[in-house]
């Protein structure tokens, strides 16, 4: 479902910690409470736990909510922590990023390979 997700629609991550014991409606409710945003919009919004090891990310589609969990066996994830902001808007890849677990702030996807010659 994820991979369907077209680059129109935006990604909403939520700063700080969430109660992962909230499902489909008390994470709509904190969408458009807490965040001034409607939880009806053709949007994700990314939610992270206080040990930053799950993730929910909550999308409307036609009909219907989805909810989609990820937890990480080991490691963690890059998660803002932002006091000034309740929301940042990432990108798609950004997205794919931090679901790998790798960091938001990189400056490139790869590091810069250079050939060696072996003489």
């Amino acid at each position: 479902m994820l991979s369907n997700i077209g680059p129109e629609q935006r990604v909403y991550l939520a700063c700080g910690v969430t109660d992962m014991r909230k499902s489909i409606d008390g994470l709509a409710a904190l969408v458009q409470a807490q965040f001034q945003l409607d939880p009806f919009s053709p949007c994700l919004f990314v939610f992270c736990n206080r040990q930053r090891d799950k993730l929910k990310i909550l999308c409307w589609q036609h009909n219907g909510f989805w909810l989609f969990y990820r937890r990480l066996e080991r490691g963690r994830f890059e998660w803002p922590n932002s006091a000034e902001d309740k929301t940042v808007v990432i990108s798609h890849r950004e997205l794919n990023w931090l679901l790998d677990g790798l960091s938001l702030n990189q400056q490139k996807a790869h590091p810069k390979v250079v050939a060696q010659t072996v003489v």
